[in-house]
């Protein structure tokens, strides 16, 4: 007689076998480009709530089972001050999908509610830097997030057209306030509109943003800097398929001698420093 698989493993399933090609393929390819996961490694998967972390968490979870080398995974959420039922959401669905997260306790949301500038950046710096000490002090020695291909995009062109530099999201950081730390990101080359389908097609319901000030003011979200790349985005693909893929490309295919001015390592160059040589 043939097994029934439970709700977890069908979902399991589903990442193997109906959107391997979509989500399994990148995520492994990813890994193995940028040489993101070593032996011996202990990382600590970070999960706010959202379908990203949680698919990443699940991915990592996979890849630990069938890889022929040894690395370590914790998963970790961290409650910066979440309403209750957000936090309930985010305990159920680690239930349903197996993932043993360890929560820890932050004031983030009430530190950062109270900024009068650049709050949501306050928000963002603080998080990871409780995420990283967590992780340090469990042992770890990387930190993983959610980061996906077109997180990858809208950063580019958002830094481009309101930051006024050309600057990308690279898939692994080494932590300049934690020594020996590393972040980096699996999910790299993984398009969220497959991340959507993962999530449709088992009827998963994870947070949209738990963020206090779109709890109750949905407009906030619609009227952010990235909601408007997003949509640019998403107009201009109607008119070139490829327009984020040839983006992607780019990220890897600079070509410094084209630049009048650049900046490594924290320095500033100009061209003329090797233009008369």
């Amino acid at each position: 007689m043939k097994r029934e698989l439970d709700a977890c493993q069908m979902i399991e399933r589903s990442i193997q076998k109906k959107y391997r090609k979509t989500l399994w393929t990148p995520f492994v390819a990813a890994v193995k480009r940028y040489e993101l996961i070593k032996p011996g490694d202990s990382i600590a998967v970070c999960i706010s709530g959202g379908k990203d972390s949680m698919l990443l968490a699940k991915l990592m979870q996979q890849l630990q089972r069938v890889t022929d080398f040894p690395f370590e995974v914790r998963f970790l959420v961290m409650d910066p001050g979440y309403v209750p039922a957000n936090r309930a959401q985010i305990e159920r669905n680690a239930a349903l999908l197996r993932i043993p997260v360890e929560i820890f306790e932050s004031n983030v949301f009430e530190v950062a509610n109270g900024a009068e500038k650049n709050p949501c950046y306050l928000c963002a710096r603080m998080r990871r830097g409780f995420l990283y000490d967590r992780a340090q002090k469990l042992g770890c020695n990387k930190i993983a997030l959610g980061h996906h291909f077109n997180d990858v995009i809208e950063t580019t062109v958002m830094a481009m057209f309101y930051g006024a530099q050309l600057q990308g999201m690279m898939p692994k950081v080494r932590s300049a306030n934690f020594p020996g730390m590393e972040l980096i990101r699996p999910l790299y080359c993984v398009h969220e509109d497959d991340i959507v389908a993962w999530r449709n097609y088992n009827g998963l319901e994870f947070l949209q943003c738990a963020c206090r000030f779109t709890e109750n003011a949905a407009d906030a979200v619609h009227a952010s800097k990235r909601q408007e790349v997003k949509l640019l985005l998403r107009d201009l693909r109607r008119r070139n398929p490829d327009i984020e893929k040839s983006v992607f490309k780019s990220l890897h295919a600079v070509s410094l001698d084209t630049f009048p001015g650049y900046k490594t390592q924290g320095q500033t160059h100009d061209f003329l420093e090797w233009y008369d040589k």
